[in-house]
């Protein structure tokens, strides 16, 4: 098996080089090596309807997808799909193990965002204002008492540690040791590296490893209602048509007592749409997930320094709230646009005023945002 998943893995580089020699390929993380917490498919699950249309722009960015990177485009509106574009590699599309499904990257931080909205609404968290008081594993650490909204709004004073804020990035404390905060685990995070540390100022500064706390403490509050937390959020309420699953920290298991759950998030495309719809829709009908999303963007926090970097939706946007992207840049404030933005490309944008929903997955980000995502949802309908 483990020379399978070498093969696999192998093969999807070999064909992400292939592309082009800059670029550098997203399929990173094995689903079995780091196989963790899988989501059932419902047989209710919502079944789209469409009225399909070519856009020239997007079909521009697929005819040189080997130099764009993008596999996957679909825009939703008027409760149809009406572009659907896609050249998912053989070798993605047709493994058994990869099955179609594809990595969230950080778009999974705001999932992760929209998993901790609904253990709130099944009450094992009291609201976005608890304190981080009851947790042994981050005691004596800077994140100990901290507020759940402020690391939902990436302002967990580790600056001095960790993220993009820290200057040199080299000093990063997990990459001077080579380490990934993806991989290796909260433990041994908290043990070799912030034990005994104090958090700085509450500015924003965004970290994965804010996320994977976040995570990891709404494991902890649904106990052994976890993956039963989980199959409510995504099977009975989003109700997606194939497995979707969060992955686990597989380093250094051996070593821990706790299990860690890490953001990387896998779905088809299609999944990933009916989730974004399943939001869209808990907004407009006001359910208790709908009043969570509008908290954390009531709450949302302005960005370091508000500069344009049109290589996404999260190098765009003037503000964050909750793990998720919010006010993009040339778009009025008055529209709210809630943002997803993944490593090399991989983009969610709700226009909620209107009603429209884009998705893409790419390889690599090379394709133009600006014209075939950014111009299109700032038209509106």
């Amino acid at each position: 098996m483990k020379k399978l998943i070498v093969i696999i893995v192998f093969g999807l580089l070999l064909s992400g080089n292939a592309y082009a020699k800059k670029n550098k390929n997203t399929w990173d993380y094995p689903l079995l090596e780091y196989s963790g917490w899988v989501i059932k498919g419902s047989e209710n699950h919502y079944k789209f309807q469409s009225n399909l249309r070519e856009d020239k722009d997007v079909l521009k960015e697929f005819k040189n997808n080997k130099n764009t990177g993008i596999i996957s485009y679909l825009l939703f509106e008027n409760d149809k799909i009406v572009i659907d574009e896609s050249d998912i590699p053989a070798e993605v599309q047709g493994d058994k193990i990869i099955d179609g499904l594809l990595p969230s990257h950080s778009m999974g931080k705001s999932l992760v965002s929209y998993v901790t909205g609904h253990a709130i609404c099944e009450g094992y968290i009291d609201s976005v204002n608890v304190k981080l008081n009851d947790w042994p594993l981050i005691k004596n650490t800077l994140y100990e008492d901290s507020i759940l909204l402020d690391l939902l709004n990436m302002k967990a004073g580790d600056q001095k540690y960790i993220g993009e804020r820290l200057k040199p990035r080299r000093d990063n404390i997990l990459k001077k040791d080579k380490e990934n905060v993806n991989v290796i685990g909260l433990m041994k995070v908290m043990n070799k590296y912030l034990r005994g540390t104090e958090k700085s100022k509450l500015i924003y500064n965004y970290s994965a490893l804010t996320t994977n706390v976040i995570m990891n403490y709404v494991k902890l509050k649904a106990g052994a209602d976890w993956e039963k937390l989980l199959h409510k959020v995504f099977n009975e309420h989003v109700k997606v048509k194939n497995s979707v699953q969060f992955q686990k920290s597989r380093k250094y298991l051996k070593y821990e007592d706790f299990v860690s759950a890490r953001y990387s998030f896998y779905a088809t495309r299609y999944d990933y749409l009916r989730i974004a719809k399943t939001m869209m829709d808990d907004w407009h009908n006001d359910t208790c997930a709908g009043k969570y999303l509008k908290t954390i963007y009531e709450n949302r926090v302005q960005k370091k320094d508000n500069t344009k970097e049109p290589e996404g939706v999260g190098g765009y946007t003037k503000s964050y709230g909750g793990q998720f992207h919010f006010d993009i840049f040339g778009i009025e404030n008055t529209r709210k646009i809630i943002g997803m933005d993944g490593f090399a490309g991989q983009q969610i944008l709700i226009d909620l005023d209107n009603k429209r929903i884009i998705v893409v997955s790419s390889l690599y980000k090379n394709y133009n945002w600006k014209k075939i995502v950014h111009s299109v949802i700032k038209k509106g309908k």
